[in-house]
């Protein structure tokens, strides 16, 4: 009689069962030990992340289960001081390492902090755990991750990145960095020289928009070293990815061409892709043309060379207002998909579920069991949720957006998450095929990151308030009724939102916004309000510093304290500017005076919060991007480059169109340097106006954020004071005082 399946991952883990593994796929050599990882990627990434414990794992190989269709499954066994990690890869088996340090650790490796206060001998698990993917694609990254997040980073980072990812169950990443160097390379053999090429390529923090081909050429071209280095980046992220089992999402071509192309080929046909937030887009080739089939073939030559092999693809076809002009929409498709099958026969075009892409045309066109769309807004949108309606059929990922523009506003839908995916899962001839980590910037939101990664995971339904009081266990390292407290808390607000509001993100916080009395929110398509009640949060802060001194000191203690600490003054930015607008309103000098320095007083107390972390530190931030500069001029263009991003985006008429401040967030150095000379420019002129009963000034704010962004003055690099301390300050003035 066949073992059950539990049992026989442990024996093909263990090595000790002696009979035929039904239901697996078929082992090498049935009956001997499975074969230890050892000196291999999983075991190399656990010397990496836990260097004085790592020879306490072993890591096994799994085969995948055939009654699951080859999906991938790990299992956590052993005893203690040897703890058997197996998986179907060397990341699936790093996600068996994760599952041991949550559940019988109680430690935590992620986004935003770690705890990893380990006994010297590991203890062993209190029961073998066997978890199978109930989805194939377990996709991360959006596209605009590589400038909001850092497109400056170094290998030091993106190292312990995917080593993260692994960890959290990914096996399909989108890679971006380096990009440029195969449009480099190819439009030098049609009829461009490299200067050419290189005037229409973008600064690397803007480079995410080309890609998606929104705009060229801002703010500078980046030089011929800097392209080649960021390539060699580029090219190592992927072979660590494959050296895991996981797989690079690369960008495929769609059309995109530089100035002019026409009239250098023979043949070619480009359409004019007018205006994207007042940036001028790039021209698009006609797919049906024969020249489209040279050039993608080329595209896709040199970016097999430069960065190896990959069988993903991520393109959007006509993103955000492209035009087709007289070019039928299915019959580009067409010519994009046979294009990259010419390339790669077994290519998988993955695409963005964003507005009304993909659109009919092209999902009607296509083989669509050759594509993958990763759904951006599923927990967004209340309408629109029947996606097989939608497309057709086509594969997709279930995925969330949970901030925009790197905003360090804190919350998800998770209530949503665990609603919605089981239940689209379960639905017959379904087409959900995977899990999608959207956010537009990375790094943030550790709940909200393991929360989301553990779906495709899960083996039943999630009851939130355990899922977060094992969080707060792990995260901190041993049970706490005051974490616990707090993280309840912040369950039933911060994350307790659903779509029903059409949003997925929560409201950023007034004193990134540009001054006026009026302000809702600081970038344009930000809630308006608060998706919770703010009263019913604040507390929270009162209980994580409560936590006893033992478990305080955790950089992930630290960093929840201040992320919490944080929103709680961006809440109140809230409550305090109507309070503003009223005292002048009512026209009392005295009133107003008071109000706006307790504003200001507010944003230097952010200010002080923030820097108790390097991670939100601008300093140090514009640092990494002076880091990549040959001489001084390329290291002054190379920080534009990233401080404009988030904060004027774009030149004046980029602004003017609303992407000034999209890209809003509270940073030491941002908070008091632009942000509070706005403000405080702003409420001395409202009181010279309350004093001698002139108008308010109209500032030109573009000029003075311009002015600003290219010379931002001296920037911390390093944090200073304690997280704590300053946390404790803002409880006592904003939610102790009311």
């Amino acid at each position: 009689m066949p073992l059950p399946r539990r049992a026989l991952l442990r024996a093909t883990a263990l090595g000790t069962t002696g009979v035929a593994l039904a239901g697996l796929a078929p082992s090498p050599s049935v009956g001997a030990p499975a074969p230890a990882d050892g000196d291999g990627a999983a075991a190399r990434a656990a010397r990496r992340l836990l260097p004085r414990h790592a020879d306490q794992f072993v890591f096994r190989a799994l085969p995948a289960a055939a009654e699951s269709g080859g999906a991938d499954a790990f299992g956590v066994f052993g005893e203690r001081g040897r703890i058997v990690l197996a998986g179907t890869t060397p990341a699936v088996r790093l996600t068996a390492l994760r599952w041991y340090l949550k559940h019988t650790a109680h430690a935590h490796l992620g986004w935003a902090g770690e705890q990893l206060d380990l006994p010297q001998v590991l203890p062993a698990p209190p029961a073998d755990t066997v978890r199978t993917a109930r989805v194939p694609h377990r996709f991360a990254l959006n596209d605009t991750n590589d400038g909001y997040t850092g497109a400056y980073r170094d290998w030091a980072y993106w190292e312990r990145e995917v080593d993260v990812l692994a960890l959290h169950g990914y096996n399909r990443v989108f890679v971006q960095l380096g990009a440029e160097a195969v449009h480099h390379r190819v439009f030098q053999d049609f009829g461009y020289t490299g200067e050419e090429v290189r005037a229409w390529l973008p600064g690397p923090a803007h480079q995410p928009w080309w890609l998606l081909q929104n705009l060229s050429g801002f703010p500078a071209p980046p030089s011929r070293r800097l392209i080649g280095e960021r390539a060699a980046l580029g090219r190592r992220i992927c072979d660590r990815l494959r050296e895991l089992g996981m797989e690079p999402v690369l960008p495929g071509w769609s059309g995109m061409v530089p100035p002019g192309f026409a009239d250098r080929n023979p043949g070619a046909r480009t359409i004019a892709q007018g205006e994207w937030y007042g940036f001028d887009r790039p021209d698009w080739l006609d797919p049906r043309t024969g020249v489209f089939a040279r050039v993608a073939a080329a595209y896709y030559a040199v970016q097999r060379e430069v960065f190896g092999s990959t069988a993903f693809f991520k393109t959007d076809l006509l993103h955000e207002g492209g035009t087709a002009g007289d070019v039928p929409v299915g019959e580009a498709a067409r010519a994009v998909q046979r294009a990259l099958r010419a390339a790669r026969p077994d290519a998988v075009w993955v695409t963005l579920g964003w507005r009304t892409n993909p659109p009919r045309e092209v999902v009607e066109a296509v083989d669509r069991e050759g594509m993958l769309v990763v759904d951006g807004v599923a927990d967004r949108l209340a309408a629109a949720q029947d996606r097989e309606a939608a497309w057709g059929g086509t594969p997709y990922a279930y995925g969330s957006i949970w901030n925009f523009g790197g905003h360090t506003v804190l919350g998800a839908n998770a209530r949503e998450w665990v609603r919605a995916f089981p239940e689209r899962l379960a639905r017959p001839g379904g087409a959900l095929r995977g899990t999608a980590l959207l956010p537009e910037a990375a790094d943030n939101n550790p709940a909200a990151f393991e929360l989301f990664s553990e779906l495709a995971w899960s083996d039943g339904p999630t009851d939130l308030g355990d899922w977060f009081a094992r969080w707060a266990h792990a995260r901190y390292g041993e049970p706490d009724p005051k974490a616990a407290a707090a993280w309840d808390r912040l369950r039933r607000t911060v994350y307790g939102t659903t779509r029903e509001d059409g949003w997925s993100e929560g409201a950023d916080g007034l004193f990134g916004a540009r001054p006026s009395l009026t302000a809702v929110r600081a970038a344009r398509w930000s809630p308006k309000a608060v998706r919770y009640d703010p009263a019913e949060f604040a507390p929270a802060l009162g209980e994580l510093l409560e936590v006893r001194p033992g478990l305080r000191n955790s950089s992930a203690y630290r960093r929840d304290l201040l992320d919490v600490a944080r929103q709680v003054l961006a809440n109140r930015s809230r409550t305090l500017l109507p309070e503003v607008r009223a005292a002048y309103e009512a026209r009392d000098a005295g009133r107003f005076e008071a109000l706006s320095g307790h504003w200001l007083d507010l944003m230097d107390l952010l200010e002080r919060l923030l820097a108790t972390d390097g991670a939100h530190l601008l300093g140090r931030h514009l640092a990494e991007a002076r880091s990549w500069g040959g001489d001084a001029a390329e290291r002054e263009r190379l920080a534009y480059d990233a401080l404009s991003l988030i904060t004027v985006w774009g030149p004046r008429r980029a602004a003017a169109a609303g992407l000034r401040d999209y890209g809003n967030r509270e940073w030491a150095g941002l908070v008091g340097g632009l942000y509070r000379q706005r403000w405080s420019r702003y409420f001395a002129d409202l009181a010279e106006a309350l004093r001698t009963g002139r108008a308010p000034v109209q500032t030109d704010w573009y000029a003075v954020e311009e002015e600003w962004t290219r010379s931002p003055g001296p920037l911390a690099t390093a944090p200073r004071g304690s997280t704590h301390a300053v946390a404790t300050e803002v409880y006592e003035r904003v939610v102790a005082e009311r």
